[in-house]
């Protein structure tokens, strides 16, 4: 009959490890990359005058026109050069459709 002794099984066990632990590859090379490589300081900038900026809001057309931008969904320097090239582009959701809820019958 077969008995079994804590010695054995520690003796097979360490066995075991030892195998397993010359079966693994070299251990690879790791390389670190700092996530603040590419970080550039805050750099306040001078804000120019009010009325300055007063003035350039008036030349673009007042808030009616970067409200009228924020509908398009263009930023203010391609709205001012792509005028003709937005009026072919096909809208962002067409094809795309929600059908309508079903209406609730009246008791």
């Amino acid at each position: 009959m077969f008995h079994s002794s804590p010695a054995g099984w520690l003796a097979l066990l360490s066995a075991f490890a030892a195998l397993s632990a010359a079966a693994q590859p070299a251990p690879t090379v790791l390389n670190y990359k700092s996530a603040l490589e590419g970080y550039r300081p805050f750099a306040d900038e001078k804000p120019i005058p009010w009325k300055e900026a007063n003035e350039t809001v008036y030349r673009r057309g007042g808030w009616q026109a970067y409200a009228k931008e924020a509908a398009e969904g263009t930023p203010p320097a391609a709205a001012e050069s792509s005028k003709g090239a937005a009026a072919d582009a096909p809208a962002a959701h067409q094809g795309h459709a929600m059908p309508m809820p079903a209406k609730k019958e009246q008791p």
